[in-house]
């Protein structure tokens, strides 16, 4: 098992920037890939970008640009920068992680909120 803890949501004007993190614990040796998914409002769950343990990055189109995922491997913590936020970004981030026996795990996640 995979725990899973985010930290660093809120509020914040359009063209701001909020930091997101994330850290595993529990059966970290079986973490493979990390990244994040959001849920804007009356939406379905979407891919935000994923990052491999070699640090090879994926993201979402409309993203690209402005986010930046990273991962600190000996820490076991996944990171999400967030820049140049639109009302668009608002939504609920989840971490994920799916282990090298293709488990998915899912944070709580963190409420972004992007408005004036």
């Amino acid at each position: 098992q995979v725990q899973l803890v985010e930290s660093g949501g809120g509020l914040v004007q359009p063209g701001g920037s909020l930091r997101l993190s994330c850290a595993a614990s529990g059966s970290i040796f079986s973490i493979d890939v990390m990244g994040w998914y959001r849920q804007p409002p009356g939406k379905q769950r979407e891919l935000v970008a994923t990052i491999t343990t070699v640090g090879r990055t994926n993201y979402r189109d409309s993203v690209k640009g402005r986010f930046t995922i990273s991962r600190d491997n000996g820490k076991n913590t996944v990171f999400l920068q967030l820049d140049s936020l639109e009302p668009e970004d608002t939504a609920v981030y989840y971490c994920w992680v799916l282990s090298t026996t293709l488990v998915n795990y899912w944070g709580q996640g963190t409420q972004v909120t992007v408005s004036s």
